[in-house]
């Protein structure tokens, strides 16, 4: 059973306006009058992919990818635009157990005016979606979870294989990889045949190749992550700075791929300091 579900956006919707938050979800505030923007769906995609292994049908994160594919068509966002408070405050995915349920939050962070005389502004979590379970939902490799309610990074890239594991390997890929491994490990020394080792041969040999079809894609690499990796650990905003600095290093244009695998790290620290409060 579900709560609070999303709504469609209307195909009249993308004409003008673009389709904001307020028009698909009950959400109030300065969330309310933002667009949805590619960048928002993203990580919102990324968020429910680390927690329940994909995409959920019918999910915020559908819905989100649905509406900021129209703003973009019809040219009312950048195909590279996220919402300012989405930027800041992230999304976030969260989960509670209670006797014989199991109840999920999605939300996006927003800002609320405070009543009081300085008019001061509160962070304000808008939920954009809840699902109320009789039983719990599997994880993807429920086994590598350090600890209940939390991600791994090996969790993390296994979520970037889903999100987009059709995307040819390039060095920014192998240098976030590398550095989720180390961090993952705690040792700077790369196994050979090992996730970092697989990343940095199949960027290599995709810089020779024309055809994008020809080339060694994401989900071959991470596929079974956690399986891969030595060691895996619970990760944390330091390590989704890391991850995200050496693929901002190794990217030509100085940004990280959505969805990708320091989106994905990222996404899972978020949950996990989430999960902490």
């Amino acid at each position: 059973m579900s709560q609070d579900q999303p709504r469609r956006p209307e195909q009249g919707q993308a004409g003008r306006e673009p389709i904001k938050y307020g028009d698909v979800f009950p959400v109030s505030g300065d969330l309310a009058s933002k667009p949805v923007a590619p960048q928002d769906a993203a990580m919102m995609q990324t968020a429910e992919t680390v927690v329940f292994g994909q995409t959920q049908k019918g999910g915020p994160a559908a819905v989100m990818q649905s509406a900021a594919t129209r703003n973009a068509r019809a040219g009312l966002v950048g195909r590279r635009d996220a919402t300012d408070v989405a930027a800041d405050q992230g999304v976030t995915v969260t989960e509670a157990n209670v006797p014989g349920q199991r109840i999920v939050t999605e939300s996006v962070a927003g800002l609320l005016k405070n009543r009081s005389q300085n008019h001061s502004l509160q962070i304000l979590m808008e939920v954009v979606g809840q699902y109320v379970e009789p039983k719990p939902v599997q994880h993807v490799a429920p086994a590598a979870v350090v600890e209940q309610g939390t991600l791994t990074i090996g969790e993390a890239l296994e979520a970037a294989a889903q999100t987009v594991g059709d995307k040819p390997v390039d060095q920014g890929d192998a240098a976030a990889i590398q550095a989720a491994e180390v961090r993952a490990t705690g040792s700077n020394v790369i196994s050979p045949g090992g996730l970092a080792a697989s990343a940095q041969s199949a960027a290599a040999h995709n810089e020779g190749v024309d055809r994008d079809e020809d080339k060694i894609k994401l989900g071959a690499v991470l596929t079974g992550a956690t399986d891969k990796l030595p060691a895996d650990k619970v990760a944390t905003r330091q390590d989704a700075e890391g991850v995200a600095s050496a693929e901002l290093r190794n990217n030509p244009d100085l940004v990280t791929q959505p969805g990708g695998v320091a989106a994905s790290v990222a996404a899972a620290a978020r949950l996990n300091e989430a999960v902490n409060l």
